[in-house]
């Protein structure tokens, strides 16, 4: 928002007028110590297993594996990196319209029904990046995805605006609450084009659970199995995991056919559908067994 290179109007003058503190402009983050990383990474393989973790429980798991850390520090980890929904991938803006949840008791049963999104961190040798994924709900199909540093809705509205121009529009589009979901600028996309919008409610991971499942699959075999140093390095290991997700990788749900068989040849009379919280009930049945 601020240029310095304005000859007619200072940096002062900028900041005056946009309501901004001046040593704003000029702050640097520090980068997070090895020390810090290491514990996120610890924190980001435990979320994928218990996601309803919250700092007190995250801290005694920490303290098990022998690391002497206390919750205020795990709390601003976990806000930090935003791996658990309590806090902080799902930072709610309060000036924003919240949807509701659609999607409960909802058949679903064919491709194009309803799309999903969401955004997670990931962890690299020095650092990490946030990554934003578009996926059909029924076929499981990654539709589309971007990296970003920061966690602004560009990325956000550039992931959105791919699939909807190479598959058209679902019904429905599914995110939970936070800020780069529910800004105007990417809810008025969905909006233009009559697409329905629903939202998870707060602290109901489960209300998106294909995602969350998209993530652990991500990062179990992928991410953790390569220290990326650099961002085009994670990009190109990422997309040779999704195109593999995508074209190669059966699944039990869709009876053996891979995301993109199920997409493009589906027909939608195969069957009566599940809805989101009959199948999360199924597969936790068939993890039991």
């Amino acid at each position: 928002m601020i240029d310095p290179q304005r000859p007619r109007l200072s940096v002062v003058r900028q900041c005056t007028l946009l309501h901004l503190n001046r040593s704003g402009v000029y702050y640097r983050p520090a980068p997070q110590s090895e020390a810090n990383l290491a514990l996120m990474r610890l924190i980001d393989g435990q979320f994928l297993e218990t996601p309803y973790y919250g700092s007190r429980q995250m801290t005694w798991h920490l303290r098990r594996l022998g690391h002497e850390v206390g919750r205020k520090r795990v709390r601003r980890l976990m806000g930090l990196r935003a791996i658990y929904q309590k806090p902080r991938t799902t930072v709610p803006h309060p000036e924003h319209r919240k949807y509701p949840y659609l999607l409960r008791d909802l058949v679903i049963n064919r491709p194009d029904q309803v799309w999903c999104s969401d955004i997670t961190y990931i962890p690299m040798k020095r650092g990490f990046l946030y990554l934003v994924a578009i996926m059909d709900w029924f076929t499981r199909k990654v539709l589309s995805w971007r990296l970003s540093n920061t966690m602004d809705v560009e990325f956000c509205i550039e992931a959105l605006q791919d699939p909807l121009m190479r598959y058209g529009a679902p019904d429905i589009f599914n995110t939970d609450q936070g800020s780069q979901f529910t800004t105007p600028r990417f809810t008025g996309i969905l909006e233009e084009r009559q697409i329905r919008i629903s939202m998870d409610g707060r602290g109901r991971w489960l209300d998106n659970v294909f995602i969350e499942r998209l993530w652990r699959s991500l990062k179990y075999e992928c991410v953790y199995l390569h220290a990326f140093e650099t961002g085009s390095e994670l990009r190109a290991g990422l997309s040779r995991w999704i195109a593999h997700y995508n074209e190669r990788r059966p699944h039990m749900a869709l009876a053996g056919r891979t995301p993109d068989e199920a997409y493009h040849d589906v027909p939608t009379s195969s069957g009566p559908g599940l809805t989101p919280d009959q199948m999360a009930n199924s597969n936790a049945v068939r993890r039991a067994a």
